[in-house]
């Protein structure tokens, strides 16, 4: 099967980016303070400091992640930390803020785009879930993450998770891989090339076992 790293043209991904993370930015408009300092699916990190994440990694170039991974000895974890916690707001409003003046940059350390689209993807899901929002990525935009994720090994480790394994989403034309099946909806495989066990349990097939075995669920 194919596993094609991008299909959409690189200024579509850009739109499709600032698309969602304009979504993002009006649905966290209405969250309650409460629902701000509630924990993400995103390791230790609250609502608040994902998305002070996401304005980081819109906001961080090539140089500055260069000098940034540098300063924290190649060490991701500490490079993320530092960078979110310079723009974390005073509150949720300034927080906000902040995040909603990055909605149409195109700004990034590398040139891989669908990576980018990947974060606000990811993160939006990593905020939306255990929040019980409505929102949800567009479907065309979660595709080509999962096609992005399913390749290769960059931001997440979706090759090495779905190794040997058939992705099969239920909701659109995401197919690839041999093997077991993994069958769901295409945010489901997406969630779960990134590491989010609670998703499993939206998916079927003899190969979701493994599927969660690999990503520590």
């Amino acid at each position: 099967m194919n596993r094609a790293v991008q299909t959409m043209p690189r200024a579509d991904i850009w739109a499709a980016i600032h698309h969602e993370r304009a979504a993002l930015a009006d649905e966290l408009a209405d969250l309650t303070p409460q629902q701000w300092s509630a924990p993400s699916l995103c390791g230790r990190w609250s609502v608040q400091e994902v998305v002070a994440h996401l304005t980081a990694a819109a906001s961080t170039g090539r140089l500055r992640w260069i000098r940034s991974m540098l300063g924290a000895r190649f060490d991701a974890d500490l490079h993320n930390q530092r960078r979110m916690r310079e723009h974390l707001g005073t509150g949720p409003a300034e927080t906000l803020e902040r995040f909603r003046a990055t909605v149409t940059k195109t700004t990034a350390p590398s040139g891989h785009t669908a990576a980018w689209l990947g974060e606000i993807v990811v993160h939006g899901s990593d905020i939306r879930y255990p929040l019980g929002l409505a929102g949800a990525p567009a479907l065309p935009a979660v595709t080509e993450v999962a096609r992005f994720f399913a390749a290769r090994d960059f931001t997440v480790s979706g090759r090495t998770a779905t190794a040997g394994l058939h992705l099969q989403a239920t909701d659109g034309p995401f197919d690839t891989g041999t093997g077991p099946s993994v069958r769901g909806g295409t945010l489901a495989l997406v969630m779960a090339m990134a590491g989010r066990a609670e998703y499993c349990a939206e998916l079927s097939g003899p190969g979701v076992a493994t599927l969660r075995e690999r990503i520590g669920g």
